[in-house]
């Protein structure tokens, strides 16, 4: 088997079908909003590092601010990650090994998905994998320069490489670049630290490796990646510490811990659905089986090192509240290429296990193929309601805003005055401000449409301009009748309505809308359809006289 034949062509031909298919679908409202994160460049937001801003920003100043420019570096990092996966089984295992891992990953569902939308996922399996192998190379380099011929680069077979890597007296670039590496995770996805965790268990597990403690390389390691750490850290102790008290409440850590026996098999089922059933399986039999190897063989300790902290982390976690699915992505890089080799060598020896396998695949290429496009189903028969389609995310938006612009248009002309936007949460704010043609901004780093008026930090709005804020007056400036504060600012809404834009069901404004307006009335209901189904309704309501709310 030679794969440069075809297995590099086909990775190539899949990246430009998952760049051309990216124009195709709408953005999701994750993906808007870390668009409006990278029009207003900073170095951390309210949940997350700047990586994904960073990313999109560097897509849309290429390709314009489309949905093709938001996504142009998830399929180019599949690609990269593919060929980091590959690189590394074969110099672990064998060349058979690692084409097998590679086409697995490519078609795992929940990484189909992630290769062509743009979220913090591609980034953070990118930058995982890289420091992974980074780190493994800073191994093997100290070995090299102390015994070449016990190199992992020069053992394939799935039971050799008892040995672990030596220490080596010498220098090496890849000790600080595992540092850079994770760093650069970090800043796309907080959990990417945890690859810290799994390099101290493979130097503590390692009775020869326990000296690399003693030297510069692993501490210089630590000190590259601490000062990727250093512009979040500031940034959050002059925000209140934000991103903390959001990931705390985002890990269900708020109050008293509460088993719930059902959130466990929540947390499994999900991951089963999100990776392909059977495949799953797979890789949790090899996780069950590596371990007790694992005590005397140093790769099947180096790969579990990089998989079950993440994993187990988020699994007990699950026994109050299921974490998401894509949470422990990272993990099945290590994960899978050691279910792949494991799995390879039952092949060989059953057929039975080969159609096992064979039919893992097919269903995650199956899974994978209805999570993007869930018309296939609703084409064969099936009566999938677009409630209860996760594909919905990705549909009607467009078709939304159009009619939201056009009454926008029209309340304008009758009111014979701009007239400025409010969206119910950040999703809907991110998603309609994205495909509006008209931004209509009032002014500098303010964002299309806002959020409503709040004292609580509940999102990325909370730190833009927003429309309940009074503003310093200029010199000179004298403000209009009743604006005066004790701070001598003017709040340039006053006075102004505003449309209000809803997914909620409810035909009366939140309180939040309507105790900050002299009126306000629903004038418009949409029923955003697809091929005769209703994806969402949308209720626009006209908002007047806004005039700020006392605390």
């Amino acid at each position: 088997m030679n794969p440069k034949r075809w297995l590099f062509p086909a990775l190539a031909l899949l990246t430009v079908l998952r760049f051309w298919y990216a124009a195709f679908v709408e953005l999701v409202p994750d993906e808007s909003y870390y668009y409006l994160w990278s029009q207003h460049p900073d170095v951390c937001y309210f949940s997350k590092g700047p990586g994904v801003a960073a990313a999109i920003r560097i897509g849309t100043d290429l390709l314009g601010a489309t949905e093709r420019g938001v996504r142009l570096l998830s399929p180019l990092l599949s690609l990269g990650t593919s060929l980091l996966m590959f690189s590394f089984a074969r110099r672990l295992f064998s060349e058979q090994v690692a084409v097998w891992v590679t086409l697995a990953m490519n078609f795992l569902p929940i990484l189909q998905v992630g290769s062509v939308l743009m979220t913090i996922d591609p980034l953070s399996i990118f930058f995982w994998t890289a420091a992974m192998y980074a780190f493994w190379l800073a191994l093997d380099h100290a070995n090299a320069r102390e015994d070449h011929s016990h190199s992992p680069s020069h053992s394939h077979s799935h039971s050799s490489g008892t040995k672990p890597p030596q220490l080596g007296t010498g220098w090496s670039l890849w000790w600080p670049a595992t540092g850079a590496l994770i760093g650069l995770g970090f800043l796309c996805k907080w959990t990417n630290a945890m690859q810290l965790v799994s390099i101290l268990l493979v130097l503590l597990f390692g009775n020869r490796l326990r000296r690399h403690f003693r030297q510069p390389g692993f501490w210089m390691m630590l000190v590259v990646f601490a000062i990727f750490t250093l512009p979040p850290l500031l940034w959050n102790a002059e925000h209140q510490w934000i991103t903390f008290a959001h990931l705390k409440h985002r890990g269900g850590l708020e109050g008293g811990f509460k088993f719930n026996i059902g959130e466990p098999f929540a947390f499994l089922g999900a991951h089963a659905g999100v990776y392909s059933p059977i495949l799953f399986i797979a890789v949790l039999t090899t996780l069950w089986t590596q371990t007790p190897r694992a005590r005397d063989h140093f790769k099947p300790r180096f790969l579990l090192a990089f998989a079950l902290p993440l994993f187990l982390m988020y699994f007990v976690l699950s026994f109050k509240k299921a974490g998401e699915a894509n949470w422990t992505a990272p993990a099945m890089v290590s994960a899978g290429i050691l279910a792949a080799a494991d799995w390879v060598e039952r092949a060989k020896a059953s057929a039975k296990v080969r159609r096992f396998l064979g039919i893992g695949f097919g269903i995650g290429i199956a899974i994978g193929m209805l999570i993007l496009n869930t018309d296939l189903l609703r084409a064969a028969g099936v009566p999938l309601t677009y409630r209860k389609d996760p594909g919905t995310r990705l549909r009607g938006w467009k078709t939304a805003t159009e009619a939201v612009e056009k009454l926008r248009l029209e309340r304008e002309k009758a009111l014979g005055a701009p007239v400025f936007m409010i969206a119910n949460g950040r999703g809907i704010a991110s998603s309609v401000g994205f495909y509006l043609k008209d931004k209509r901004l009032e002014g500098a780093d303010h964002p299309p449409i806002y959020t409503p008026e709040s004292q609580a930090i509940e999102d990325q709005f909370s730190f833009w301009p927003r429309y309940d804020e009074f503003v310093q007056l200029k010199p000179g400036q004298r403000p209009p009748d009743a604006l005066f504060t004790e701070e001598a600012g003017i709040n340039p809404f006053h006075g102004r309505s505003a449309l209000f834009v809803t997914d909620s069901e409810s035909d009366e404004a939140p309180s939040s809308i309507a105790g900050g307006f002299e009126k306000t009335e629903m004038i418009a209901c949409y029923d955003i359809e697809r091929r005769g189904m209703k994806l969402r309704q949308i209720r626009v309501f006209e908002c007047t006289n806004y005039r700020s709310r006392s605390l």
